[in-house]
């Protein structure tokens, strides 16, 4: 090869250098200026790229030999192929001198280059090049196909099947705490007073509907206790970039937990997301394999990329809707610390539709009942009002990890709840009994009601219940005069339906009728404790809120007030109640976490956000107060280390106490902070083994250091010698 190259004559060329001896010294190709190298008898052999097709022109040393002898001294520069008149072909010279074949060089024009290949001038006048004819467009209502390729569809029916329903009853994992569910739903209705003179009426009378689900007994205590209902659950996980490290640590520790407390009925499927998502697992059941075989996959897990939650929550919509079979209880858990960058969100008017990242299938619509999803905003930099409106639109709640370290009693709390569901499509129905009572409104939160357009009856739809959960609602009715003598009015009849999840059996139980008693006169009417309870609660709720919108307008002095106003409200009817007391506490928590710009944006949003799911769901989720971070401490006075898991136990019953918390979630919260203190112990003692190795090995060798400074003078002295 040799090693003078001529200048490549475009960017657009690929040169490739030969060397051959020949006859004629004048023969070169690749330049219209004189040979070169004169002294020398070669040629250079210029490569064309035709760009679409990656085709290259080559000549052979047979074709070179042929070339030889011939009046060919200035070939087509493109297909080294002769110009010779009568050759058959049509050429063009272009301004700079240069000649091509015609069909050639309008060839690399109709790619673009409109440079000349060899010596790069910029050319004003082109061959003509005839335009490539563009066929009509097709009719707006004939599909046509795409030109680009379409990427296989996957199917998410690998599912592994359900245990089989007459299965052994010991085969299926129990409840949280080793309970089954026990005993049928309760219904009972309280009125505001018990008591309303004959001659008055009231626009505003409160009754009080309160249903309280089957709760949970040792499994042990009876043998024809029914298994719980098994769970199909997803975990959409969040592997972004900005999980990399202790986060994505944390998070396995958590996934792991999950898994280990999964029964051999339950199934589970993990998705991980970040600027895609990809299932990681398929929905297989939590056998030891199935165990084995989640764990691994998790611990695979990297963090990379951006954050597409929409695009994890289509693929978990995939699994759960694409499924062969089903459990009795579906579910959803997503986690996030970060914010969505690959969806738009926003309406024309500016305001942000976060429910676009929702999947259709799993928006409540039409009387369906979906999967619930419930989110978790991992650490101060999650969005917060995405993460609410997701749980919200789903029948979930929204919790916010503000300390990472407790991601896993947040998982805990959760699925302690998921593997105790024992009510589902629970539906209460209320109907006036007394032909003048008349349904005024209903305070269901974010439970989807009903009233009738005469009032005469109203409906709420409550959905699943774990068990011993509880729901309250305050229905307001029209209680008129009445000219009969003593006697009661009978206001409302409360029925409530509902499918037994473990065996999909139908009940209905119905409440005694709510009645007030209809004296001549009434003197000081002690209100119920129970409706009051409730009206607090409710109205705390609905300032809450209102706190939080001022605070979204930048007016935090306002919903500082706001909050302050309702708090001395609530201290003012508590009267010791523990649950008023605990509502109080929580609104001095948001006081300020809403007082600056500063403290709204970095915590106070998605602990108001985590508030308010709370309390339209009346369902625990996870928040922390700022003064409240319970861990375990190790190492007593005396120097031992061990762990009081009394203390532990006391703390999580306190947390609970306004959290909503049913005893099944107590029960896994209290089994995860065992498992991290024990976790911890166990780090501890291998430190404190490592510590001891350490210093065993400096006993050991207590001399070296110095042996090694003392023969440091001896080898000066033997230098100087």
């Amino acid at each position: 090869m040799n090693e003078n190259v001529p200048p490549a004559a475009s960017a657009n060329m690929c040169i490739a250098a030969a060397s051959w001896s020949l006859p004629n010294p004048n023969v070169w190709i690749g330049s219209n200026h004189s040979p070169p190298f004169p002294s020398r008898r070669s040629i250079w052999i210029i490569l064309y790229h035709c760009y679409p097709a990656n085709l290259f022109v080559s000549i052979s040393i047979k074709q070179l030999a042929q070339m030889e002898g011939t009046e060919q001294t200035n070939p087509c520069a493109i297909c080294l192929g002769g110009m010779a008149a009568g050759g058959g072909q049509a050429t063009f010279t272009a301004e700079c001198s240069h000649t091509f074949h015609f069909s050639c060089i309008s060839a690399s024009v109709a790619h673009g280059n409109l440079v000349c290949p060899l010596c790069n001038a910029q050319w004003r006048d082109l061959p003509f090049v005839r335009p490539t004819p563009v066929a009509p467009p097709p009719p707006a209502h004939i599909l046509q196909p795409r030109t680009h390729p379409v990427e296989p569809v996957i199917v998410f029916d690998d599912d592994e099947q359900v245990e089989p329903a007459s299965g052994a009853t010991d085969s299926r994992a129990p409840s949280p705490g080793g309970a089954s569910s026990n005993g049928a739903l309760v219904v009972k209705t309280h009125t505001e007073y018990s008591a309303v003179a004959r001659d008055s009426s009231s626009e505003n009378f409160a009754v009080l509907v309160h249903v309280k689900a089957p709760g949970i007994a040792d499994a042990g205590a009876a043998s024809n206790v029914q298994p719980r209902a098994p769970l199909d659950l997803v975990t959409v996980l969040d592997v972004s970039g900005s999980m990399s490290g202790h986060k994505l640590a944390l998070l396995k520790q958590a996934m792991r937990f999950v898994i280990v407390n999964l029964g051999p009925a339950d199934r589970l499927s993990v998705v991980s997301f970040s600027s895609e998502a990809r299932r990681v697992t398929r929905l297989a059941r939590m056998t030891d394999a199935g165990k084995a075989s989640c764990v691994s996959a998790v611990e695979s897990l990297a963090a990379r990329g951006g954050t597409n939650i929409a695009e994890g929550l289509r693929t978990a919509a995939k699994v759960l809707d694409e499924r062969r079979h089903r459990n009795a209880v579906s579910s959803v858990v997503l986690l996030s610390d970060g914010q969505d960058t690959y969806t738009m969100v926003r309406r024309r008017n500016g305001e942000a539709n976060y429910e676009a990242l929702v999947p259709p299938s799993f928006l409540r619509t039409g009387g369906e009942w979906s999967a619930p999803i419930h989110t978790f905003g991992f650490g101060n930099d999650h969005d917060a009002a995405a993460m609410h409106v997701i749980a919200e639109a789903t029948g979930g709640t929204f919790s916010f990890i503000e300390n990472e370290a407790v991601i896993q009693d947040a998982f805990a709390q959760c699925i302690g709840g998921l593997l105790s569901v024992v009510v589902q499509e629970a539906r209460i129905d209320a109907t006036c009994v007394h032909p003048g009572v008349r349904i005024i409104s209903v305070k269901s939160g974010r439970y989807e009601s009903r009233v009738d357009e005469d009032g005469r009856a109203a409906t709420v739809r409550v959905g699943e219940l774990y068990a011993d959960e509880e729901r309250r609602f305050l229905m307001f009715l029209a209680v008129p005069r009445t000219d009969a003598t003593g006697g009661d009015t009978a206001l409302v009849k409360v029925v409530c339906s509902y499918r037994v999840a473990a065996t999909g059996g139908d009940v209905s139980v119905t409440a005694e009728d709510a009645v007030v008693a209809r004296p001549e006169e009434v003197g000081d009417a002690e209100r119920s404790t129970e409706v009051e309870r409730e009206r607090v609660r409710v109205e705390a709720a609905e300032d809450i809120a209102a706190a939080r919108a001022a605070a979204e307008r930048g007016a935090y002095q306002e919903a500082v007030q706001i909050l302050e106003n309702r708090q001395r409200a609530v201290a003012q009817s508590g009267d010791g109640d523990a649950v008023i007391v605990a509502l109080g506490a929580e609104l001095r928590e948001m006081r300020g976490r809403v007082s600056s710009q500063q403290n709204y944006a970095q915590s106070g949003r998605a602990y108001m956000l985590a508030g308010m799911s709370a309390h339209v769901q009346q369902r625990a989720n996870s928040r922390q107060m700022m003064q409240a971070q319970v861990r375990p401490v190790f190492g007593d006075s005396d120097g031992s280390m061990t762990m009081t898991f009394g203390a532990v136990r006391a703390a999580v019953q306190d947390e609970a106490t306004l959290s909503y918390a049913t005893p099944a979630m107590r029960a896994m919260l209290l089994r995860s902070r065992e498992a991290s203190a024990e976790q911890g112990r166990q780090q501890q003692l291998l430190m404190l083994q490592q510590q001891q190795q350490l210093q065993l090995q400096q006993q050991q060798h207590p001399k070296a250091g110095e042996d090694t400074q003392s023969s440091e003078p001896d080898v000066k002295k033997i230098r100087k010698t």
